[in-house]
């Protein structure tokens, strides 16, 4: 399967929103992906419900929403009404794992769920049949930026054992950090889904960077 390529919003310019959006629209992305922060699990706050509805009205490919919240369920309704066809939970943010993952795909959604860097992937063997797409956090969650962990490559390899062990279609999605010098070697250990933000956003050419990130193999 081609890798699936989901820029980082996070990382756009939100002087130019309806810009940054059209330019991934017409590249060789695939899904938008969004970072919902709260200032509480994670150290940072970035945009809520009204700028994620200006966003849906330009995008014209999936929305891969990720939630970096405390107590997800009580929003699960409201993402699905803005749009989000990927809708992901963080495993330490979620009392009752199993329960928030059969929430959203009761409203149809896939569900993902985000693990931080310290967490085990051992962790999501009782619940890994309800999930769609694990997200591997491969930075710690809150800002754009930062510098890629090199642990992520043996994570990617335990999950990917897991999955067979639990005959598992889920996706494999890395994020932060992902760049060009890196993308080869995280699809070649089973990497799907490459998230990437400033890499992107913040590069000369976006189409061209983009373009890169998909022919990577």
């Amino acid at each position: 399967m081609p890798t699936i390529i989901a820029p980082s919003v996070l990382a756009a310019d939100f002087g130019n929103l309806e810009r940054d959006c059209k330019m991934v629209n017409s590249s060789d992305a695939d899904w938008f992906h969004i970072d919902i922060m709260d200032g509480v699990f994670v150290p940072n706050i970035s945009f809520g419900m009204p700028v994620l509805a200006a966003i849906q009205k330009q995008a014209q490919k999936p929305l891969d929403v990720h939630l970096m919240i405390v107590d997800p369920d009580r929003y699960v309704e409201t993402f699905h009404k803005l749009g989000a066809e990927i809708l992901t939970v963080h495993y330490e943010a979620c009392n009752h794992l199993h329960r928030s993952l059969q929430l959203i795909k009761s409203f149809g959604m896939k569900a993902g769920v985000a693990l931080n860097p310290h967490t085990p992937v051992q962790q999501l063997k009782d619940t890994i049949q309800d999930i769609d797409l694990v997200c591997l956090m491969s930075v710690n969650p809150g800002f754009g930026g930062q510098s890629f962990i090199e642990k992520t490559y043996d994570k990617i390899k335990e999950l990917k054992q897991l999955f067979e062990d639990t005959k598992s279609n889920c996706l494999i999605e890395i994020d932060g950090g992902v760049t060009d010098q890196n993308a080869a070697k995280l699809t070649s250990c089973g990497a799907d889904v490459l998230v990437a933000g400033s890499h992107v956003f913040k590069s000369a050419d976006p189409l061209s960077t983009i373009k890169t990130l998909k022919n990577i193999n």
